[in-house]
């Protein structure tokens, strides 16, 4: 029996959590991201910033003149990932194959699922809206390739002002046909620029690289060449893999403008550090290497890394490693661009607390503690007193002389 695998897409999603929390925005032309005059780009744009011609990754620079009048919303990653981790649970209430790509993407395959793919995915489409006010778009084939081309083509067909929630079904048997006139571009995994090498081949559709003989896509692509001929003909034969092999966690931060003022620096790492540290807990990871990139005004690339005793998924351990990392390379004056903190060699959690508590396990107590505040009330809920030493202590430098 063909399966039923389902790709889900959830709209504008940055987008519509901001809606969701502010009303007003609705059917208005906004984006989320940073702003135009400190180098911010486009998160995401809402439909009607869409028409205008907004797109994501796009330099807000050049946004705000496509839109006069352009609202910018900050991005608050905290509130979109707690809106994506309840959409995937629900997920896996319908099926435990759930195969998550992105913060608002995930594969579904529903094949023991008794009823028909078509009215599965209706049902999904409009539980989703009620349940947690947000819209998405579904592709239903017998793959997973297939289904995801379906999603994106259906969402690119639609013309109304709101978002497309749209569904498209792509029957057993069907693949080759729905996929051949499309650009070759609309395969998975070709880009811009391997679209223009395949049009400089005279290869321009996606029925184009499918007509190749195996021995002719070798000559042109070498090993990968066959492959690329049977996706283009609609056959993946991939399971829905719910886990995923994480090889490392990491968190950046580009500054606006180019910072030299240490106080800042040490800031802008111990909250990167927090950050790492809370998503290692929340994937159940420890890890033993911890990374530091940082980025010069001149564009120029460095990373640093230290292995760990012990493997560690505690904020502090992460902060003070990369903090010694950081001033090995860092003298006073020079300015930096960017700083991020990552951690690899990444394994589960060994380390086991104690009926006495040691320092190292009073800190995990309060980490699980404060993970479950912002669980459960948003990341901005609580912070620790390091923390507001730090806000303070940038209050009272843009203050000088004040008390």
């Amino acid at each position: 029996m063909p399966r039923k695998i389902l790709h889900l897409d959830l709209d504008a999603f940055f987008c519509s959590v901001e809606e969701l929390h502010n009303p007003a925005l609705k059917e208005k032309c906004f984006v989320v991201g940073g702003q135009p005059g400190q180098r911010g780009v486009v998160l995401s744009a809402s439909y009607p910033a869409r028409r205008a011609g907004i797109h994501s990754a796009m330099p807000m620079s050049r946004a705000v003149p496509l839109c006069p009048g352009l609202i910018i919303v900050p991005s608050r990653h905290g509130e979109y990932s707690l809106a994506s981790s309840r959409v995937m649970e629900h997920l896996r209430q319908l099926t435990p194959l759930v195969e998550q790509l992105s913060i608002d993407e995930a594969f579904l395959d529903v094949s023991d699922l008794p009823d028909p793919a078509m009215q599965i995915a209706r049902r999904l489409q409009a539980e989703i809206r009620d349940q947690f006010g947000l819209p998405c778009s579904i592709g239903i084939a017998a793959n997973k390739l297939v289904a995801k081309t379906a999603t994106d083509n259906g969402k690119a067909s639609h013309r109304g002002d709101g978002p497309p929630f749209a569904i498209l079904e792509v029957p057993p048997g069907g693949e080759a046909a729905f996929l051949a006139p499309l650009p070759a571009q609309a395969l998975w995994g070709i880009g811009p620029k391997s679209a223009a090498n395949l049009a400089g081949r005279g290869l321009h559709t996606i029925g184009d690289l499918a007509s190749l003989t195996p021995a002719r896509a070798a000559s042109l692509f070498g090993r990968t060449g066959p492959e690329l001929v049977q996706r283009a003909r609609g056959i993946d034969t991939r399971p829905v893999e719910t886990s995923r092999i994480t090889k490392s966690i990491s968190q950046e931060r580009t500054y606006d403008r180019d910072v030299a003022d240490r106080a800042r620096l040490e800031d802008t790492l111990g909250r990167l550090s927090d950050a790492v540290g809370y998503r290692l807990r929340q994937e159940h990871f420890a890890g033993t290497t911890v990374r530091l990139k940082l980025r010069w005004a001149d564009f120029s690339t460095i990373t640093r890394q230290v292995s760990l005793p012990e493997a560690t998924n505690q904020d502090n351990e992460i902060y003070q490693a990369v903090l010694a990392l950081f001033h090995g390379v860092w003298k006073p004056g020079m300015l930096v661009r960017l700083l991020g903190v990552g951690v690899t060699s990444l394994g589960a959690p060994q380390r086991q607390l104690s009926f006495w508590y040691t320092g190292a396990e009073k800190e995990h107590r309060l980490l699980e503690a404060l993970d479950g505040l912002r669980e459960r009330y948003g990341e901005k809920v609580v912070y620790r007193g390091s923390e507001i030493k730090r806000k303070n202590h940038r209050t009272k430098k843009a203050r000088p002389g004040q008390g």
